[in-house]
């Protein structure tokens, strides 16, 4: 099964050009300051993209879905919002998603560093894709500054859930692809830290696993 993953595209949504693949993922900040006519281009535009299966969660920026007014835009859509909650596809894929990060300044979906603990003991075992707006920290999560800014909470939970592959964006200069005890982390922020639409999808296959099912 092939996943497209992409982040942090700040209203340029129209402007990536998709590979082809089974499933989308936004791991957030598809508008600036959450306006509603960007967030309802992102979701026509999203809705429309050829995927079998679209996945998505909001990202700090994304003020609009943090006030609560989202359930009309979301009825009979095409797509998955995932709100500290998961979602199981075909009947095999499991995948669980939130928007929080560590506060910082007055953005959306904030939560203190000693509180957001609680957010993550919510994440299940045996999971194939988490979906984090944030990473973690000390993994793709290093600024122009040379300071790494993700979250020890969310590294944690991730060491001991192992999800196969961790998905977020957030820090757009941490772009890229690494894996580490045997999961598969991915900054997906196609912004670069000058808002240009400069990074490209990532693809990640999920693979087989021994008794030939694909997960």
């Amino acid at each position: 099964m092939k996943i497209v993953c992409i982040s942090d595209t700040h209203e340029k949504h129209r402007e990536v050009d998709l590979p082809g693949g089974d499933v989308l993922i936004h791991a957030g900040d598809f508008t600036f300051a959450g306006g509603l006519k960007p967030t309802m281009d992102f979701l026509d535009w999203f809705e429309s993209r050829p995927f079998k299966h679209k996945i998505f969660v909001c990202g700090n920026h994304d003020f609009f879905f943090e006030q609560g007014r989202k359930v009309s835009l979301l009825e009979g859509r095409g797509f998955h919002y995932l709100m500290n909650s998961g979602v199981r596809l075909e009947e095999r894929i499991t995948l669980w998603g939130s928007p929080f990060t560590p506060e910082f300044m007055n953005w959306a979906f904030m939560e203190r560093r000693e509180k957001i603990g609680s957010i993550w003991e919510q994440i299940p075992g045996d999971l194939d894709v988490l979906i984090t707006h944030g990473p973690p920290f000390g993994i793709l999560d290093r600024t122009l500054s040379g300071m790494n800014v993700g979250c020890k909470a969310l590294l944690e939970t991730v060491k001991f859930r192992k999800p196969r592959i961790h998905l977020f964006g957030h820090i757009h200069e941490g772009y890229g692809r690494i894996e580490k005890n045997g999961t598969v982390f991915v900054n997906a922020s196609l912004c670069d830290p000058g808002y240009r639409l400069s990074n490209k999808p990532v693809i990640v296959d999920l693979s087989p696993i021994p008794n030939g099912e694909v997960l």
